[in-house]
């Protein structure tokens, strides 16, 4: 069986075991879809979603957001991790966004390209890397088959042995996104990236993974070791 075949086939069980389809859980447009995980990054979501509206209280758009001083910016955003660094980094990929689309501050244009153009041109934005692009185009209204990957997605892959031992989670979703079939829509890979995310966060764990209620662990490259190793 080839990664892919595997990944695709663990995809499958995961998916139906937790329930897909699942519901978004975000329906914003772009521009403030790539605040908000701007804002996620090292941030728990109850955080997250707190300074957003905050954000979105305190200024009436996000032209507001780029002319303000950026310790109001920050004040407004102040409960998440490293507001300091977080607050600049925000006004920057605004002005980045409004310079690079003749002006215009928004993201809308980027339905009209393919998922890799579209990703490439939001991680030419400083600050902006492979979660936050894929975040962008996933969950908000635009729904583009673009794969996210977070640290329980990136470690249940890891340990399954669906991507190189030591992959850093950039490299890894890479990998997984070239894996997706051309004809999965953005339904289909939110569905994806879901059964991933909860397999990790519910049985998967970073510490003391629960492997003997694990549904994929023939499947494990971590669990096979761990027996080779437990009956040698």
């Amino acid at each position: 069986m080839t990664p892919q075949e595997k990944t695709l086939l663990i995809d499958e069980i995961l998916a139906a075991h937790y329930g897909a389809p699942f519901i978004p859980f975000s329906y914003r447009d772009p521009l403030s879809e790539l605040v908000s995980a701007m804002l996620s990054h090292r941030t728990r979501n109850a955080v997250t979603r707190v300074a957003y509206l905050n954000l979105k209280e305190r200024f009436a758009t996000w032209e507001e957001v780029i002319e303000a001083p950026t310790d109001e910016v920050e004040e407004a955003i102040r409960g998440v991790t490293f507001p300091e660094v977080k607050a600049p980094r925000i006004q920057q990929a605004l002005r980045e966004v409004a310079a690079r689309n003749m002006g215009e501050l928004s993201l809308e244009g980027l339905h009209e390209v393919s998922v890799e153009e579209a990703r490439s041109w939001l991680e030419a934005i400083p600050g902006v890397g492979a979660k936050t692009s894929a975040a962008v185009l996933s969950f908000s209204h635009l729904r583009m088959p673009a794969l996210v990957v977070d640290t329980h997605h990136h470690r249940v892959a890891l340990r399954l042995g669906l991507v190189p031992a030591k992959s850093s989670l950039d490299k890894t979703a890479r990998i997984l996104q070239a894996f997706i079939p051309e004809d999965w829509d953005g339904q289909r890979v939110y569905d994806s990236h879901q059964g991933f995310m909860r397999h990790g966060q519910k049985v998967c764990h970073w510490r003391k993974p629960n492997c003997q209620v694990c549904i994929v662990r023939e499947y494990c490259d971590h669990y096979a070791a761990q027996n080779a190793t437990s009956e040698g």
